[in-house]
């Protein structure tokens, strides 16, 4: 997965064009949709800030950034004087990405309150928040499901597909800690190997501030019962195949909330916690104020801010199947 992915030359997200879209690509994100996430992080960032005792300058990173577009919508509703400490920092090295980001941020590069950075670039540690939106189910991931009397791990043969015995290590010590109920032939879940290096080193940036991810995912035990695995995206097609078109395909995996904010927690976040994104959009989007706003624009306009909307809350479109996850730097 982490050369199908992240190979320098042949890793898919290395590739000179972006997969992100609809008509002729791979899929879509919520900013796909429209700007009102970015409008609502805004907002909740806003909010931040104010705990913070608005302080003169307010970092936001975002790695994984992509196209930069969560920024832009961010840094386009940001409000006065919010706006006026507000700094984005845009670390991705997939080239497409880049490319499309200086784009997007134009208007903000220019103004020095958006800037790039690599992810290999050591940042001093700052006053802000770190933001991320579908950044955890790229993590190149191994799966393990139980037979009822070992754990076997998948693996790439020629023929395709193949599950052999294997000592999990601490993966098997933590997937049997969260199996309510005891482990059931047929459990499964994915480890990513990468996860805790990664946690450690965003949080470490952040001085004082707000962590907040947006990704899709859930409980421990829940994935352990469904047998979480493997997905492969190609062409707006999902399926288990993930061995098929290696490096032009998106393989990704369901993020594991609970060992998140267990990670979280052991680098000394606070309050970490979790909901689903329909319901962190109702808190913190000012939807009556947006509907007054939104009547006084043409209807096809109208009509786009609602589907956007409905995109983002309703359970079975984004609303359930996306969560937020926020924690504090105090």
């Amino acid at each position: 997965m982490a050369l199908a992915l992240y190979h320098p030359e042949h890793g898919y997200y290395r590739r000179t064009e972006g997969p992100w879209g609809f008509e002729g690509k791979d899929y879509y994100t919520a900013l796909d949709c429209g700007p009102l996430l970015g409008e609502a992080l805004a907002l909740r960032l806003e909010a931040a800030w104010e705990e913070l005792g608005r302080p003169a300058r307010f970092t936001v990173l975002e790695p994984g950034a992509g196209r930069g577009w969560l920024g832009r919508d961010l840094l386009t509703a940001a409000r006065e004087p919010f706006s006026a400490a507000l700094v984005y920092l845009h670390r991705d090295d997939n080239p497409a990405a880049r490319r499309a980001a200086e784009g997007a941020l134009a208007p903000w590069l220019e103004a020095g309150q958006a800037r790039f950075g690599t992810e290999a670039e050591t940042l001093e540690p700052f006053v802000g928040a770190v933001i991320s939106n579908e950044l955890f189910d790229a993590l190149p991931a191994q799966p393990w499901r139980w037979s009822g009397a070992a754990w076997e791990r998948e693996l790439l043969t020629e023929a395709g597909s193949s599950w052999q015995v294997a000592d999990p290590g601490e993966a098997g010590a933590w997937f049997a800690a969260r199996a309510e109920g005891g482990l059931e032939p047929g459990d499964g879940s994915i480890w990513a190997e990468a996860l805790p290096t990664l946690v450690r080193t965003l949080t470490r940036t952040l001085k004082t501030g707000l962590f907040l991810t947006i990704d899709y995912g859930d409980a421990a035990a829940k994935l352990l019962a469904k047998g979480a695995d493997l997905r492969r995206y190609k062409g707006h097609v999902v399926d288990g195949d993930w061995w098929e078109g290696l490096g032009d395909s998106d393989l990704t995996a369901d993020v594991d909330f609970t060992r998140l904010r267990s990670l979280l927690e052991a680098e000394g976040m606070a309050g970490v916690a979790s909901k689903s994104l329909g319901r962190w959009i109702r808190e913190h989007a000012p939807l009556a104020e947006w509907e007054t706003r939104w009547q006084e624009v043409d209807a096809p306009d109208r009509r786009a801010r609602m589907e956007n909307l409905l995109a983002l809350t309703l359970p079975g479109m984004m609303g359930d199947r996306f969560k937020v996850l926020e924690g504090w730097r105090r």
